[in-house]
Protein backbone atom coordinates (compact mmCIF):
# COMPACT_ATOMS: atom_id res chain seq x y z
CA UNK A 1 0.00 0.00 0.00
CA UNK A 2 2.75 2.29 1.13
CA UNK A 3 4.56 1.54 -2.51
CA UNK A 4 1.00 2.64 -4.34
CA UNK A 5 0.99 5.82 -2.36
CA UNK A 6 4.66 6.83 -3.54
CA UNK A 7 4.06 5.46 -7.06
CA UNK A 8 0.67 7.19 -7.12
CA UNK A 9 2.46 10.52 -5.38
CA UNK A 10 5.04 10.36 -7.92
CA UNK A 11 2.90 10.21 -10.85
CA UNK A 12 0.98 13.10 -9.44
CA UNK A 13 4.08 15.25 -9.36
CA UNK A 14 5.26 13.99 -12.66
CA UNK A 15 2.07 15.33 -13.85
CA UNK A 16 2.45 18.69 -12.07
CA UNK A 17 5.68 19.01 -13.37
CA UNK A 18 4.41 17.96 -17.15
CA UNK A 19 1.66 20.13 -16.86
CA UNK A 20 3.68 23.71 -15.78
CA UNK A 21 6.35 22.72 -18.66
CA UNK A 22 3.05 23.13 -20.85
CA UNK A 23 1.91 26.60 -19.00
CA UNK A 24 5.39 27.33 -19.74
CA UNK A 25 5.58 26.84 -23.47
CA UNK A 26 1.75 27.96 -23.94
CA UNK A 27 3.31 31.54 -22.55
CA UNK A 28 6.04 30.94 -24.74
CA UNK A 29 4.99 31.46 -28.15
CA UNK A 30 5.68 33.69 -30.04
CA UNK A 31 4.44 34.96 -33.60
CA UNK A 32 6.61 37.01 -35.80
CA UNK A 33 5.76 38.72 -38.64
CA UNK A 34 8.20 38.40 -41.63
CA UNK A 35 8.71 40.66 -44.39
CA UNK A 36 9.88 39.63 -47.95
CA UNK A 37 10.54 41.04 -51.45
CA UNK A 38 8.53 38.72 -53.23
CA UNK A 39 5.30 39.84 -54.56
CA UNK A 40 4.27 35.64 -54.99
CA UNK A 41 5.16 32.66 -56.75
CA UNK A 42 8.54 30.82 -56.70
CA UNK A 43 10.64 32.30 -54.14
CA UNK A 44 7.90 33.10 -51.77
CA UNK A 45 5.70 29.92 -52.05
CA UNK A 46 8.95 27.43 -52.05
CA UNK A 47 11.99 29.29 -50.19
CA UNK A 48 9.84 31.67 -47.51
CA UNK A 49 6.97 29.58 -46.68
CA UNK A 50 9.04 26.62 -46.60
CA UNK A 51 10.98 28.31 -43.83
CA UNK A 52 8.14 29.55 -41.63
CA UNK A 53 6.20 25.90 -42.20
CA UNK A 54 9.47 23.86 -41.00
CA UNK A 55 9.97 26.39 -37.88
CA UNK A 56 6.10 25.64 -37.04
CA UNK A 57 6.79 21.98 -36.96
CA UNK A 58 10.39 21.85 -35.77
CA UNK A 59 9.33 23.89 -32.55
CA UNK A 60 6.18 21.88 -32.34
CA UNK A 61 3.88 25.57 -32.74
CA UNK A 62 6.02 27.36 -30.49
CA UNK A 63 7.29 29.87 -33.04
CA UNK A 64 4.49 30.99 -36.11
CA UNK A 65 6.03 33.33 -38.66
CA UNK A 66 3.55 35.23 -40.45
CA UNK A 67 5.02 35.52 -43.97
CA UNK A 68 3.67 38.69 -46.13
CA UNK A 69 4.88 39.45 -49.69
CA UNK A 70 6.75 42.51 -51.24
CA UNK A 71 5.66 45.76 -49.75
CA UNK A 72 3.21 45.09 -46.80
CA UNK A 73 5.73 45.44 -44.30
CA UNK A 74 8.18 48.01 -46.11
CA UNK A 75 9.97 48.88 -49.66
CA UNK A 76 10.11 45.33 -51.02
CA UNK A 77 14.05 45.72 -51.37
CA UNK A 78 14.85 46.96 -48.00
CA UNK A 79 13.69 43.89 -46.27
CA UNK A 80 17.10 44.20 -43.89
CA UNK A 81 16.58 47.82 -42.96
CA UNK A 82 12.88 46.86 -42.20
CA UNK A 83 13.94 44.29 -39.96
CA UNK A 84 16.84 46.22 -38.38
CA UNK A 85 14.25 49.20 -37.83
CA UNK A 86 11.64 46.94 -35.99
CA UNK A 87 9.13 47.55 -38.30
CA UNK A 88 9.02 43.52 -38.89
CA UNK A 89 10.13 41.27 -36.74
CA UNK A 90 12.09 39.06 -39.54
CA UNK A 91 12.57 38.88 -43.53
CA UNK A 92 13.01 36.37 -46.05
CA UNK A 93 15.92 38.07 -48.35
CA UNK A 94 19.03 38.16 -50.81
CA UNK A 95 21.87 40.05 -50.14
CA UNK A 96 21.98 41.27 -53.36
CA UNK A 97 19.55 43.83 -52.43
CA UNK A 98 21.94 45.13 -49.73
CA UNK A 99 24.41 46.08 -52.81
CA UNK A 100 24.58 49.31 -52.17
CA UNK A 101 25.60 49.70 -48.14
CA UNK A 102 28.30 46.69 -48.56
CA UNK A 103 29.04 45.30 -51.95
CA UNK A 104 30.13 41.67 -49.77
CA UNK A 105 26.46 41.09 -50.27
CA UNK A 106 27.39 40.12 -53.84
CA UNK A 107 29.52 36.68 -52.75
CA UNK A 108 27.12 35.59 -50.96
CA UNK A 109 24.04 36.32 -53.13
CA UNK A 110 25.74 34.55 -56.15
CA UNK A 111 27.66 36.17 -58.37
CA UNK A 112 29.44 35.36 -62.16
CA UNK A 113 32.64 33.67 -60.49
CA UNK A 114 30.72 31.67 -57.54
CA UNK A 115 29.45 28.61 -56.58
CA UNK A 116 27.35 26.54 -58.48
CA UNK A 117 23.70 24.87 -55.75
CA UNK A 118 25.99 22.20 -54.98
CA UNK A 119 29.22 24.00 -54.73
CA UNK A 120 26.99 26.88 -53.02
CA UNK A 121 25.88 24.13 -49.84
CA UNK A 122 29.36 23.21 -49.60
CA UNK A 123 31.05 26.41 -49.35
CA UNK A 124 28.57 27.39 -46.88
CA UNK A 125 28.67 24.26 -44.54
CA UNK A 126 32.01 22.29 -45.33
CA UNK A 127 34.05 25.48 -45.83
CA UNK A 128 33.11 28.76 -43.05
CA UNK A 129 30.90 30.70 -45.53
CA UNK A 130 27.60 30.68 -43.12
CA UNK A 131 29.45 31.50 -40.26
CA UNK A 132 31.54 34.52 -42.62
CA UNK A 133 27.82 35.68 -43.22
CA UNK A 134 26.35 35.34 -39.78
CA UNK A 135 29.29 37.85 -39.08
CA UNK A 136 28.81 40.33 -42.05
CA UNK A 137 25.24 40.54 -41.04
CA UNK A 138 25.61 41.50 -37.43
CA UNK A 139 28.66 43.98 -37.83
CA UNK A 140 27.75 45.49 -41.15
CA UNK A 141 23.61 45.37 -40.96
CA UNK A 142 23.32 45.00 -37.00
CA UNK A 143 21.03 42.09 -37.02
CA UNK A 144 20.79 38.12 -36.16
CA UNK A 145 21.09 36.31 -40.17
CA UNK A 146 22.02 32.71 -41.52
CA UNK A 147 21.27 30.88 -44.99
CA UNK A 148 17.45 30.05 -45.14
CA UNK A 149 17.69 28.84 -48.91
CA UNK A 150 20.00 28.23 -52.09
CA UNK A 151 19.13 29.09 -55.55
CA UNK A 152 19.46 27.61 -59.05
CA UNK A 153 21.41 28.70 -61.59
CA UNK A 154 19.45 31.62 -64.00
CA UNK A 155 19.03 31.50 -67.32
CA UNK A 156 21.43 34.21 -68.93
CA UNK A 157 19.60 36.48 -70.77
CA UNK A 158 16.35 36.48 -72.19
CA UNK A 159 16.90 38.33 -75.14
CA UNK A 160 15.99 40.21 -78.62
CA UNK A 161 19.53 39.20 -79.80
CA UNK A 162 21.39 36.15 -80.39
CA UNK A 163 24.63 35.94 -77.87
CA UNK A 164 26.98 33.46 -78.11
CA UNK A 165 30.48 35.17 -77.64
CA UNK A 166 32.29 38.10 -76.72
CA UNK A 167 31.32 40.38 -79.59
CA UNK A 168 27.35 39.65 -79.38
CA UNK A 169 28.12 41.37 -75.80
CA UNK A 170 29.34 44.66 -77.24
CA UNK A 171 26.30 47.24 -77.14
CA UNK A 172 23.74 45.12 -75.39
CA UNK A 173 21.49 46.43 -73.65
CA UNK A 174 20.69 44.71 -70.67
CA UNK A 175 19.04 45.11 -67.22
CA UNK A 176 20.57 43.10 -64.69
CA UNK A 177 21.22 44.04 -60.59
CA UNK A 178 24.16 43.26 -58.03
CA UNK A 179 27.79 42.80 -59.12
CA UNK A 180 26.62 41.81 -63.17
CA UNK A 181 25.56 44.96 -63.28
CA UNK A 182 29.16 46.20 -62.97
CA UNK A 183 30.92 43.72 -64.48
CA UNK A 184 28.57 43.27 -67.89
CA UNK A 185 30.05 46.32 -68.78
CA UNK A 186 33.69 45.05 -68.71
CA UNK A 187 32.26 42.76 -71.56
CA UNK A 188 31.09 45.77 -73.63
CA UNK A 189 27.33 45.56 -72.37
CA UNK A 190 25.66 48.50 -71.34
CA UNK A 191 23.64 48.25 -68.32
CA UNK A 192 20.26 48.95 -66.62
CA UNK A 193 19.07 48.62 -63.27
CA UNK A 194 14.78 48.47 -63.15
CA UNK A 195 12.52 47.33 -60.35
CA UNK A 196 11.35 43.61 -61.29
CA UNK A 197 7.71 45.72 -61.66
CA UNK A 198 9.32 46.89 -64.88
CA UNK A 199 11.35 44.20 -65.90
CA UNK A 200 8.65 42.62 -68.56
CA UNK A 201 7.38 45.52 -69.61
CA UNK A 202 11.17 46.57 -70.51
CA UNK A 203 11.74 43.52 -72.32
CA UNK A 204 8.31 43.78 -74.25
CA UNK A 205 8.95 47.09 -75.37
CA UNK A 206 12.43 46.96 -76.05
CA UNK A 207 13.41 49.42 -73.84
CA UNK A 208 16.47 46.90 -73.19
CA UNK A 209 17.54 44.40 -75.53
CA UNK A 210 18.01 41.56 -72.86
CA UNK A 211 16.93 40.88 -69.46
CA UNK A 212 18.02 38.08 -66.67
CA UNK A 213 15.80 37.31 -63.92
CA UNK A 214 16.13 33.72 -62.49
CA UNK A 215 15.64 30.18 -63.34
CA UNK A 216 13.08 28.37 -65.50
CA UNK A 217 10.22 27.90 -62.54
CA UNK A 218 10.54 31.66 -61.72
CA UNK A 219 10.54 33.04 -65.33
CA UNK A 220 8.14 31.00 -66.54
CA UNK A 221 5.85 32.63 -64.60
CA UNK A 222 6.99 36.24 -65.37
CA UNK A 223 6.19 35.20 -69.55
CA UNK A 224 9.65 36.31 -70.59
CA UNK A 225 9.65 33.33 -73.30
CA UNK A 226 6.52 34.83 -74.83
CA UNK A 227 8.07 38.13 -75.84
CA UNK A 228 11.54 37.60 -76.99
CA UNK A 229 13.04 34.99 -78.66
CA UNK A 230 15.98 34.12 -77.88
CA UNK A 231 16.87 32.19 -74.37
CA UNK A 232 20.67 32.34 -73.83
CA UNK A 233 22.49 29.30 -71.61
CA UNK A 234 23.89 28.99 -69.21
CA UNK A 235 23.41 31.62 -66.24
CA UNK A 236 27.09 33.06 -66.37
CA UNK A 237 26.11 35.83 -64.44
CA UNK A 238 24.64 33.69 -61.53
CA UNK A 239 25.34 29.79 -61.18
CA UNK A 240 24.13 30.06 -57.95
CA UNK A 241 22.96 32.05 -54.49
CA UNK A 242 21.35 32.18 -51.39
CA UNK A 243 18.82 33.55 -49.47
CA UNK A 244 18.86 34.03 -45.77
CA UNK A 245 16.31 35.18 -42.66
CA UNK A 246 17.21 38.21 -40.94
CA UNK A 247 15.87 38.72 -37.34
CA UNK A 248 15.42 41.77 -35.35
CA UNK A 249 18.13 41.34 -32.67
CA UNK A 250 15.61 42.79 -29.71
CA UNK A 251 13.41 39.55 -31.11
CA UNK A 252 16.13 37.24 -31.37
CA UNK A 253 16.81 37.93 -27.51
CA UNK A 254 13.68 36.84 -26.68
CA UNK A 255 13.62 33.70 -28.00
CA UNK A 256 14.85 30.64 -25.90
CA UNK A 257 18.44 29.03 -26.61
CA UNK A 258 16.55 25.54 -27.75
CA UNK A 259 14.36 27.52 -30.07
CA UNK A 260 16.94 29.47 -31.24
CA UNK A 261 18.68 26.73 -32.34
CA UNK A 262 15.76 25.03 -34.25
CA UNK A 263 15.46 28.35 -36.02
CA UNK A 264 19.24 27.75 -37.21
CA UNK A 265 18.33 23.89 -38.33
CA UNK A 266 15.07 24.92 -39.51
CA UNK A 267 17.42 27.57 -42.15
CA UNK A 268 19.46 24.48 -42.67
CA UNK A 269 17.01 22.05 -43.59
CA UNK A 270 15.01 24.93 -45.78
CA UNK A 271 18.65 24.92 -47.67
CA UNK A 272 18.04 21.34 -48.81
CA UNK A 273 14.18 21.95 -49.38
CA UNK A 274 14.70 25.06 -51.75
CA UNK A 275 17.37 23.07 -53.61
CA UNK A 276 14.68 20.54 -53.84
CA UNK A 277 12.40 22.17 -54.59
CA UNK A 278 13.88 24.56 -57.16
CA UNK A 279 15.17 21.89 -58.95
CA UNK A 280 11.71 20.03 -60.19
CA UNK A 281 10.10 23.52 -60.31
CA UNK A 282 12.93 24.22 -62.77
CA UNK A 283 12.69 21.13 -64.82
CA UNK A 284 8.93 21.12 -64.87
CA UNK A 285 9.00 24.78 -66.53
CA UNK A 286 12.09 24.00 -68.42
CA UNK A 287 10.04 21.66 -70.90
CA UNK A 288 7.21 24.15 -71.01
CA UNK A 289 9.57 26.97 -72.23
CA UNK A 290 11.47 25.15 -74.54
CA UNK A 291 8.44 23.36 -76.01
CA UNK A 292 6.91 27.39 -77.10
CA UNK A 293 6.73 27.61 -80.82
CA UNK A 294 9.50 30.13 -82.10
CA UNK A 295 11.40 29.76 -79.05
CA UNK A 296 15.77 29.09 -79.57
CA UNK A 297 17.21 28.27 -76.75
CA UNK A 298 21.56 29.46 -77.24
CA UNK A 299 24.33 27.50 -75.16
CA UNK A 300 27.40 30.71 -75.36
CA UNK A 301 30.40 29.54 -76.29
CA UNK A 302 33.59 28.63 -74.19
CA UNK A 303 35.06 32.06 -74.72
CA UNK A 304 32.82 34.08 -73.27
CA UNK A 305 32.46 31.73 -70.29
CA UNK A 306 36.27 32.02 -69.95
CA UNK A 307 35.91 35.95 -70.63
CA UNK A 308 33.05 36.63 -68.16
CA UNK A 309 35.31 34.35 -65.49
CA UNK A 310 38.53 36.64 -65.98
CA UNK A 311 36.47 39.58 -65.85
CA UNK A 312 34.73 38.81 -62.44
CA UNK A 313 37.63 38.06 -60.55
CA UNK A 314 39.35 41.21 -61.85
CA UNK A 315 36.10 43.46 -60.34
CA UNK A 316 36.65 41.34 -57.47
CA UNK A 317 40.32 41.84 -57.16
CA UNK A 318 39.76 45.27 -57.36
CA UNK A 319 36.72 45.21 -54.59
CA UNK A 320 38.79 43.43 -52.00
CA UNK A 321 41.42 46.12 -52.43
CA UNK A 322 38.88 48.57 -50.72
CA UNK A 323 36.74 46.78 -48.49
CA UNK A 324 38.06 44.57 -45.88
CA UNK A 325 34.88 42.94 -45.74
CA UNK A 326 34.93 41.51 -49.90
CA UNK A 327 38.51 40.52 -49.55
CA UNK A 328 37.91 38.13 -46.42
CA UNK A 329 34.57 36.42 -48.15
CA UNK A 330 36.05 36.60 -51.47
CA UNK A 331 39.14 34.85 -50.62
CA UNK A 332 37.74 32.31 -48.16
CA UNK A 333 35.10 31.33 -51.09
CA UNK A 334 37.46 31.74 -53.67
CA UNK A 335 40.00 29.22 -51.40
CA UNK A 336 37.08 26.86 -51.21
CA UNK A 337 36.26 26.68 -54.67
CA UNK A 338 39.84 25.29 -55.43
CA UNK A 339 39.59 22.33 -52.87
CA UNK A 340 36.24 21.04 -54.93
CA UNK A 341 37.81 21.07 -58.29
CA UNK A 342 38.67 17.31 -58.19
CA UNK A 343 35.00 16.34 -57.78
CA UNK A 344 34.94 16.88 -61.02
CA UNK A 345 37.51 14.14 -61.90
CA UNK A 346 35.41 11.27 -60.42
CA UNK A 347 31.63 12.82 -60.35
CA UNK A 348 29.02 12.44 -63.01
CA UNK A 349 27.61 16.15 -64.07
CA UNK A 350 23.89 16.45 -62.73
CA UNK A 351 21.94 14.67 -66.02
CA UNK A 352 25.66 13.70 -67.83
CA UNK A 353 24.16 10.09 -68.02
Amino acid sequence: MTGFKTTAAALAMAAGISLGAQGALAQNKMELNMATPWAGGHWLDIGAKKYAENVEKMTEGRIKINVFPAGALGPALKVTETVQKGVADMGHSWPGYDWAVDRTGAIFSGWSAGPNPEEMMMWLYNGGGADLWKQWRKEKFDVVAFPCGVLETEFFMHSHKPIRTVEDMRGLKLRTSSSWAEIAPMLGASTVVLPGSEVFSALERKVVDAIEWGGPGSNLSEGFHKVAKYIIMPGLHAPSGAHDCVFNNAVWAKIGDKDKQLLELAGRLTVLDTYLGYAKSDLDAYKTIKATPGIEMIQVEPSLTAAVVKASNEWAEKQSASNAWFKKVYDNQKAFMATVKPMAEFRFAIGSR
